[in-house]
C-alpha cells in the first residue's frame, strides 16, 4: 500500500512538469507569425436598391512569416452571408474574406464580420454600411 501512494505522488508531481517541457516543444517561435495587412476594413456601398444582395470582398496580405490560416469568421446577423480563404495563405501571399449583404429592409445599415486566425492580431472586425432605398 505504501509503495502504490508513492508511486502515485511521485507521479503526480513529474506530470506537469512533463506537460510543460511538451508545451515549451510545440510552442511556435516568436519569429515565425503570420500577420494580416488589410487593404481596408471598412467598405460602403452607398445606397442600394430593396432587394438587390450586394458583395464586397475585403483582400489581405499575409505580411508575417508563417502560414496565414482562418478558423472562423463570423457575420453579426443573418441578412450576411461570408465566404473566405480556407486554405493556409503563405507569407506575402493574398487571401479574402467576402460579405453579401441582403437588401430586405429599407434604411440605413451597418453590419460587422468577425475574423478569427492564427495571425499576429487573432481577432479582426470587418464592417460594412449604406443605405437600402426603394
Amino acid at each position: 500500500m505504501k509503495k502504490i501512494c508513492l508511486i502515485l505522488m511521485v507521479s503526480m508531481l513529474v506530470t506537469p512538469l512533463l506537460a510543460q517541457q511538451l508545451a515549451s516543444i510545440n510552442a511556435v517561435p516568436a519569429w515565425e507569425t503570420p500577420a494580416f495587412s488589410w487593404t481596408t476594413t471598412t467598405y460602403d456601398f452607398g445606397k442600394i436598391k430593396l432587394n438587390t444582395p450586394v458583395t464586397h470582398e475585403f483582400r489581405f496580405t499575409n505580411s508575417g512569416n508563417a502560414p496565414l490560416v482562418i478558423s472562423s469568421v463570423q457575420a453579426s446577423c443573418g441578412c450576411t452571408v461570408t465566404d473566405y480563404s480556407k486554405d493556409p495563405i503563405g507569407p506575402g501571399a493574398e487571401g479574402y474574406v467576402k460579405a453579401t449583404y441582403n437588401a430586405a429592409k429599407v434604411g440605413v445599415f451597418a453590419k460587422s464580420v468577425t475574423v478569427k486566425a492564427n495571425a499576429e492580431d487573432s481577432i479582426v472586425q470587418l464592417t460594412i454600411k449604406g443605405e437600402v432605398v426603394e
